[in-house]
C-alpha cells in the first residue's frame, strides 16, 4: 500500500508537470495561429498552475529549476507569448501605438529586480555572525523580519505579484483593449516598487542589526560578564539534536557556569528546552571569541568534522562524553584519542577502548557514569502477580521492543528490523498476556530502505492485532488531561513564530528566560507522561515514533526489553531488569556473547526469534531468571557504582579537568607567552568553505530562484 500511494502521487506530479508544458505549447499555437479562446484559456490556466503548484508542490517545482526552467524563466516565458499573441492579434499593436505596454512589462521585471535586490541585501543585514538563544540580545539592536514573501520567497513573489499584469495582458487579448493591459501592469509595478520600498525601510538605522564587528565585541563583552567555565560543542545534521538533548539536564546540574556551543544556525531551535545559554558560531573565525573567555573545557557528546575546528583552542582542555556507549565499534572510535579526556560511564568502556587499541591510553579515560539514568526505576522483581491474573483480569506482561537503526555501514547485523523483527513481534502478539510497546529509533530506514520498509509492515502487524483486542477504554477525562498536559508542556518547551519570523527575530524572542523554566519543564513533563500512559488502556499495543514519550518513560512502563546492541541496553540494565538482545550478526551465541560483553546477561534470540516464549516465562515468575545475578554484576561494569552518585563523579571530573585548564595558564603565563592565534591555522579550503556557506544559508528557504 504505501509503494502504491507513492506511485500515484508521483503519478500525479508528473501530469502536473506534462499539463504545465502542455499549457504553454497550447499558449504559443494558440498565440501563432491566433485563435483568442485557446490563448487566453491557456494563459490563464497557466499562470493558475505555476501559481498553484508554487503554494502547494514546491518541491515538485525545485526539479525545474535544477534544469534552469525556474519561476523568472517560466514567468518571461509566459508573458513573452503574451506578447507574441498581442501581436499576431488584430485590432492590437504592442509595438505601436500600444508601446506603452510593452514599456511598462519591462518596468515590472525592471522593479522585480529592484525587489529581489533589496531583499537579498536586508537578508545580509539580518544575518549575523552568531546566532543565540537563552542571552539577553536587547543590546545588539534586533528588530522582527519583514514579510516572508518579500524578503525570503522571490519565487512566490514573482508569480503573486504577476498576476494583475498578466491578467491584465490577457483581458486586453480578449477585448483588444490596452486599457485592461496598462491597469493591470500599473497594479504589478506598484507591488514590486511597493515592496522595495517597504523593505528599504529594513535598511534604516532604527531596524538595521549591528555590523559584525560590533556584534563580536558585544559577544566579547557578554562573555566577560558570564564568564562561562563548562560548555557542551555540538555539530550535526538535523535528525543528529538528540545526541545533545540528551545531556542537558547534566549540564545544567553542572558544576560552573555552562554553556552550549554550536555550530550549524537551524541547531539552534532543534536544542531542547533549556535555560542554559546557547550560542551558534556558523563560522570558524568567530568561534574563537571563546579563547580569550573564561571557558575552561567543552564535553563533545559526537565526533563531527567541525570538531578538529575548535580542539585547535588551546586554552580550553576537550572530554569526549558520547551519546551513548554500548559495543558497536562507533564506542571506542579511533577519533576520541585527539581529546584530552575520554569520559564513560564505567570499566566496561575502558576495557573497550583498550581492547580496541585505537591510540587511547588508559591514563585519559575517566569514569563518572551516566548521571542522565536518574529517571529509571529499578524494577521490583518476577511478574508472577500479572502471570497469575492473566490478560483476564486485566493484568499484562508490557515488552518494550526498541531496535536501533541500520548505522551508516547498513550492516544488517546492526538491527534486527530487517532479519529478525517481524519474527518478534509476531511472536509477542502471539501471547494474549503481553502488551507491547514499540519504539524503533527516529533514523529506521535512512539507511537501508529494507529496514523502512520492515519497520512499516511492524507497525501494520501491531495495529491490526489491536483490532482482535477488546476492553475497557478510559473515559473521556483521561483524554482531555492529556491534552491540557500537552498544552502546558509546550508552552514551556515551544516557542510560537510567525511564519515571516527570521534567525533574527528568533533570537530577539529567545532571550534571557525567566524564572526557574528548567524545573517547571521537568514537573510538566512528568504530568504529561502520567496522562500519555492514562490516556491508554492496559491492554492496547503501541507504536511511539514521536520524540515524546522518552525512551526513559518507556523503560519504567515495561517489564522487559527487547533490543540490538546498542547503547539503550546499557541505559536499560539500570533498571536490573530481564532484557533481550536480537542477533543478526550470523555469529553463534557463544561467540556474540563473547564478541558483544553487553550482551552476557541477556536472552539472546536468532533471527526466528523462537526464545520469546521462555522470555515470557522467566519474566513472570514461571521459570527461573537465571541471569537475574549476572545483570547487577553487569550493571556495575558498564555503568560503574551507585554511590557515589553519578552525578556527583560527573562533577568531580569536571572540576578536574578545569584544574588542568588552570594550570596550564598559570604555566603559559609563568612564561610570558602569547599564544598564536589558532583561526590562522584555517586553510585556503575552510575559509572558501565557510564562505559558501555564509552566502548560501540566508537563501535556503528559496534557493531555486534567489
Amino acid at each position: 500500500m504505501p509503494s502504491a500511494g507513492l506511485a500515484s502521487r508521483r503519478i500525479v506530479q508528473l501530469s502536473a508537470l506534462f499539463a504545465m508544458f502542455a499549457l504553454y505549447v497550447a499558449q504559443l499555437v494558440s498565440a501563432l495561429v491566433p485563435y483568442v479562446p485557446v490563448f487566453v484559456a491557456a494563459s490563464a490556466a497557466g499562470l493558475a498552475l505555476d501559481t498553484y503548484l508554487q503554494y502547494k508542490q514546491p518541491g515538485l517545482l525545485s526539479l525545474l529549476g535544477k534544469i534552469r526552467f525556474d519561476v523568472t524563466v517560466r514567468q518571461l516565458l509566459r508573458d513573452m507569448l503574451i506578447l507574441v499573441g498581442l501581436l499576431r492579434i488584430d485590432g492590437i499593436d504592442p509595438l505601436g501605438e500600444q508601446a506603452p505596454l510593452l514599456i511598462a512589462l519591462l518596468a515590472v521585471y525592471g522593479a522585480h529586480f529592484a525587489c529581489q535586490a533589496a531583499a537579498v541585501l536586508v537578508r545580509r543585514t539580518r544575518t549575523l555572525p552568531i546566532v543565540t538563544r537563552n542571552i539577553d540580545t536587547s543590546a545588539l539592536r534586533l528588530s522582527t523580519a519583514p514579510p516572508r514573501i518579500l524578503a525570503r520567497r522571490a519565487s512566490h513573489r514573482l508569480l503573486t505579484f504577476s498576476i494583475p499584469a498578466t491578467v491584465g495582458l490577457v483581458i486586453t487579448a480578449a477585448t483588444t483593449d490596452a486599457y485592461w493591459g496598462g491597469i493591470g501592469l500599473g497594479v504589478s509595478i506598484a507591488l514590486f516598487g511597493g515592496g522595495a520600498l517597504y523593505l528599504g525601510t529594513w535598511l534604516l538605522p532604527r531596524k538595521r542589526a549591528l555590523n559584525d564587528q560590533k556584534v563580536i565585541e558585544w559577544l566579547d563583552k557578554w562573555l566577560a560578564a558570564y564568564e562561562p567555565t563548562v560548555a557542551m560543542y555540538f555539530s550535526g545534521g538535523t535528525t543528529s539534536a538528540y545526541q545533545a538533548n540528551m545531556w542537558l539536564s547534566t549540564l545544567a546540574d553542572v558544576d560552573g557556569k555552562p554553556l552550549i556551543v554550536l555550530r550549524e544556525r537551524f541547531m539552534v531551535n532543534k536544542i531542547d528546552a533549556t535555560d542554559v545559554p546557547i550560542i551558534c558560531f556558523p563560522k570558524v573565525a568567530t568561534m574563537f571569541s571563546l579563547e580569550n573567555s573564561t571557558l575552561k573545557m567543552m564535553l563533545h557528546p559526537a565526533n563531527a568534522a567541525k570538531t578538529s575546528q575548535v580542539l585547535r583552542i588551546p586554552t580550553i582542555k576537550h572530554a569526549f562524553i558520547n551519546h551513548g556507549e554500548s559495543d558497536k565499534l562507533s564506542s571506542c572510535n579511533p577519533y576520541a584519542k585527539a581529546y584530552d579526556e575520554v569520559w564513560v560511564a564505567g570499566p566496561a568502556a575502558r576495557d573497550r577502548y583498550q581492547l580496541a587499541d585505537v591510540g587511547v591510553e588508559d591514563k585519559d579515560v575517566v569514569e563518572v557514569g551516566r548521571p542522565q539514568l536518574s529517571p529509571i526505576t529499578v524494577g521490583t522483581g518476577p511478574t508472577k502477580d500479572k502471570a497469575r491474573g492473566g490478560a483476564a483480569d486485566g493484568h499484562f506482561t508490557t515488552v518494550l521492543y526498541a531496535p536501533t537503526w541500520e548505522g551508516w555501514d547498513g550492516n544488517p547485523g546492526n538491527t534486527s528490523v530487517i532479519l529478525a523483527g517481524e519474527n518478534i513481534v509476531r511472536h509477542l502478539l502471539a501471547d494474549e498476556k503481553v502488551r507491547l510497546i514499540y519504539k524503533p529509533h527516529p533514523m529506521t530506514g535512512s539507511q537501508v530502505p529494507a529496514a523502512g520498509e520492515a519497520n512499516k509492515r511492524i507497525m501494520a502487524m501491531i495495529r491490526e492485532a489491536n483490532t482482535h483486542r477488546s476492553g475497557a477504554r478510559p473515559g473521556p477525562e483521561a483524554a482531555a488531561e492529556l491534552t491540557r498536559a500537552a498544552a502546558a508542556l509546550d508552552e514551556l518547551t515551544s516557542t510560537s513564530f510567525r511564519t515571516s519570523a527570521d534567525e533574527m527575530e528568533k533570537m530577539l524572542l529567545q532571550g534571557k528566560p525567566d524564572g526557574d523554566r528548567a524545573a517547571a519543564v521537568a514537573e510538566a513533563t512528568a504530568a504529561w507522561e502520567r496522562a500519555y500512559w492514562a490516556s491508554f488502556p492496559e491492554w492496547e499495543h503501541l507504536v511511539v515514533t514521536e520524540a515524546r514519550p522518552a525512551i526513559f518513560t518507556c523503560f519504567n512502563q515495561a517489564d522487559v526489553l527487547v533490543s540490538d546492541v546498542s547503547s539503550v541496553v546499557s541505559d536499560w540494565l539500570s533498571s536490573e531488569k530481564p532484557y533481550a538482545v536480537a542477533n543478526t550478526s550470523g555469529l553463534s551465541e557463544t561467540d556474540f556473547r563473547t564478541g558483544f560483553p553487553t550482551v552476557s546477561a541477556a536472552t539472546i534470540l536468532a533471527p526466528e526469534a523462537e526464545g520469546v516464549p521462555a522470555l515470557l516465562a522467566a519474566v513472570r515468575g514461571e521459570t527461573e531468571d537465571i541471569h537475574a545475578e549476572a545483570r547487577l554484576e553487569l550493571k556495575e561494569h558498564l555503568l560503574g557504582p551507585s554511590d557515589p552518585p553519578s552525578m556527583d563523579r560527573f562533577n568531580v571530573a569536571v572540576r578536574a579537568l578545569c584544574e588542568r585548564a588552570d594550570e596550564r595558564r598559570v604555566r603559559m603565563a609563568a612564561r610570558g607567552e602569547t599564544e598564536i592565534p589558532a583561526q590562522r591555522e584555517d586553510s585556503v579550503e575552510e575559509q572558501v568553505a565557510e564562505a559558501v556557506e555564509g552566502e548560501a544559508a540566508p537563501e535556503s528557504e528559496d534557493s531555486v530562484t534567489a
